[in-house]
């Protein structure tokens, strides 16, 4: 018979938050896969438990999820536990699943603190509705394309940033962004020197460019409001590329998806403003 594997999330900063159940998990597990053991065996001896740990994190999940199938299939209880929170979650966890499901084991969870959850509820912004995006890329197209795909997200946005990051990552969505956006960074929550930073986007990308950040941080930035697209901008910005050379089908494309303008629009007033101009001309 298959065993169970038990998704435990642990404390995102304060050891005290861990739950009494998260102590039974791990006491009744064989083994603890821990993103870094050397943290899994402090909270492990906070909680009074000995239990032998194994590593799994992102460069060795891919072997460690095989290796773990097969304790699994042999009846094994299984527990796994990320640096803070829940694991699967911005944290490795997802091939574990994966693979406990295809070895026919259960899967269950011991549930716990988030700094999701703890950063929409202490940042004073909607939370009815949210979307978090983890850790933002580091560069490229997925990038670009996501930080301007959270310049109209009305819903607030939640994130995680690598202190190293933060400033870049502040702006970059500040120079897309309402510059009075909201916005609240949740460095160390739970920790000893938990801080709490509010101001707008604009604020938020100038004081961290001059400050350093240190610890983990959660961002929540404020939901933009509704954008009506203007389309005589949206001609006039297809116009200045049809004169450096687009075709006009192309102009109106790349406007469109840059300012939600609809292409035939765009298309059109191309179009009206190239007879007006040859009109003018005659």
């Amino acid at each position: 018979m298959a065993g169970t594997l038990i998704l435990c999330a642990g404390p995102i900063g304060n050891l005290g938050d861990a739950a009494p159940r998260l102590g039974e998990a791990l006491a009744g597990a064989d083994v603890v896969y821990a993103e870094d053991t050397r943290r899994a065996r402090v909270l492990l001896q906070h909680l009074g438990v000995e239990c032998p740990t194994r590593s799994y994190f992102v460069g060795n999940e891919a072997d460690r999820a095989v290796e773990m199938a097969g304790r699994l299939a042999a009846g094994e209880t299984v527990a796994l536990l990320t640096d803070a929170g829940t694991p699967g979650i911005a944290d490795p966890g997802l091939t574990a699943v994966r693979a406990a499901i295809e070895a026919g084991a259960a899967v269950t969870g011991v549930p716990g603190p988030s700094a999701v959850t703890m950063a929409l509820a202490v940042s004073g912004l909607p939370a009815d509705r949210f979307v978090f995006e983890g850790f933002l890329p580091r560069k490229g197209r997925r990038r670009t394309d996501l930080i301007r795909g959270l310049r109209d997200e009305e819903r607030t946005v939640v994130m995680f940033c690598a202190p190293s990051r933060l400033a870049a990552d502040l702006t970059d969505l500040a120079s897309v962004s309402d510059p009075e956006r909201p916005v609240v960074v949740c460095r160390e929550l739970t920790k000893l020197y938990e801080e709490l930073w509010r101001g707008t986007i604009e604020q938020a990308a100038a004081h961290w460019s001059e400050h350093e950040a240190r610890g983990e941080v959660t961002v929540v930035v404020g939901g933009a409001g509704p954008i009506v697209p203007d389309l005589e901008e949206a001609v006039v910005a297809a116009a200045r590329l049809v004169e450096g050379g687009a075709a006009a089908s192309r102009a109106s494309r790349i406007v469109a998806e840059d300012t939600g303008v609809a292409r035939r629009l765009i298309y059109e007033g191309l179009v009206r403003r190239r007879r007006g101009g040859a009109g003018d001309g005659d």
